[in-house]
């Protein structure tokens, strides 16, 4: 059974990863203009570093859309300044939200209505555009007929083993959800860097299918989209967003159940294939301390596991440096060891308490 879950591994790493590894991105232009929507309650603070820098992106048309959701801080007075410096930004303001629907969709919702533009960037109040070329690198990826363009967003990486942890797991998201739209089939994206029409929006019917749910205004999107929508991908580091990581443990355990709790509503192909893909690294790992502890087969068990560590971590590795968000080899084994654990815990919580919200 350790080398059933060994060779799922090495079949993911290198039949479904190692292509990412080679992917290039279509060369930027600037033909389309582009409207650029945030939505925010109470993020003041992260405004005020991430709406000058996108303001100041090399692009020659577009505008930057502030949905202002139930803010009682200053984003107000801060914003109005803003409005009347630059005459490329706006702010729809969200007094109330209806009953029973999602904050933040709904938000994200009149943002969209309200857009100048045909071609919509998101990210989120507390990422940053890694260069002023954002917005200029992510509609490259509409070069070839694209009504999705999936971006990646890593975390800033800060000292601590959390902060570790914490971008070794957006790397595995990144790497699992990348790979497959390379591949053209499409599950998910992350709204910390993502792209898409207004057209592709109203033809899937927006986020009516999840209109409830706290989540998924990305992932369970891009879902609908893919059945009738082309998508691509854009990854070179000036087309990321980076994110500022959550600073405790707890914080980061709460984010993550909000994540995993829509995964139930991913279609069955994809819920099989993530499945296989963690259950064989949570399998792995349990049998793998198992016979440690009964000290059995150790030579076998030293075998699999080496092939394991020497064919599947420089995968990993490979597809970091290709992201440019490098990860320590030396520290990879830990990590590993730690996140599959966690997630295995992670999802027991989620079937066990499903009462989420956002904000």
């Amino acid at each position: 059974m350790l080398a059933v879950c060994v060779l799922v591994q090495l079949y993911f790493a290198f039949f479904r990863f190692m292509p990412l590894t080679r992917h290039q991105d279509p060369e930027p232009d600037a033909r389309r203009p582009v409207s650029v929507v945030v939505a925010a309650h109470n993020e003041l603070e992260n405004l005020m570093v991430l709406l000058p820098a996108l303001l100041d992106q090399n692009y020659p048309e577009f505008e930057v859309l502030l949905v202002n959701d139930r803010s009682d801080d200053d984003t107000e007075f801060y914003t109005y300044e803003l409005e009347r410096l630059y005459p490329n930004f706006r702010v729809v303001t969200v007094k109330k939200t209806p009953e029973y629907l999602n904050s933040k969709k709904y938000a994200l919702a009149l943002g969209i209505r309200a857009a100048r533009y045909e071609h919509l960037l998101f990210t989120d109040a507390d990422c940053r555009p890694c260069s002023p070329n954002w917005i200029r690198k992510m509609q490259a990826g509409y070069d070839k007929g694209a009504d999705v363009v999936l971006g990646y967003s890593p975390y800033v990486q800060l000292k601590g083993f959390l902060n570790q942890l914490i971008r070794y797991e957006t790397l595995l998201t990144g790497i699992q959800y990348l790979s497959q739209a390379n591949a053209g089939r499409a599950y998910m994206g992350v709204g910390r860097n993502l792209s898409y029409t207004k057209s592709c929006f109203f033809k899937n019917k927006g986020f009516a299918s999840h209109i409830k749910l706290t989540g998924g205004d990305d992932d369970l999107f891009v879902r609908d989209a893919a059945n009738n929508s082309k998508v691509s991908i854009v990854i070179d580091k000036e087309a990321q967003t980076a994110s500022i990581p959550k600073k405790t443990f707890r914080e980061w355990v709460v984010q993550k159940r909000r994540h995993l709790s829509v995964g139930g509503r991913y279609k069955a192909t994809d819920r099989r294939r993530i499945g296989a893909f963690v259950g064989s690294n949570i399998l792995f790992y349990i049998l793998f301390l198992v016979l440690l502890v009964l000290n059995s087969h150790l030579a076998i068990l030293g075998a699999l596991v080496g092939v394991r560590y020497l064919a599947v971590f420089p995968v990993y590795l490979a597809a970091s440096r290709r992201l440019d968000d490098r990860i320590s080899l030396l520290l990879m084994p830990v990590l590993d060891l730690v996140y599959f654990v966690n997630y295995l815990f992670l999802g027991i919580s989620v079937v066990l308490y499903k009462q989420f919200r956002w904000k």
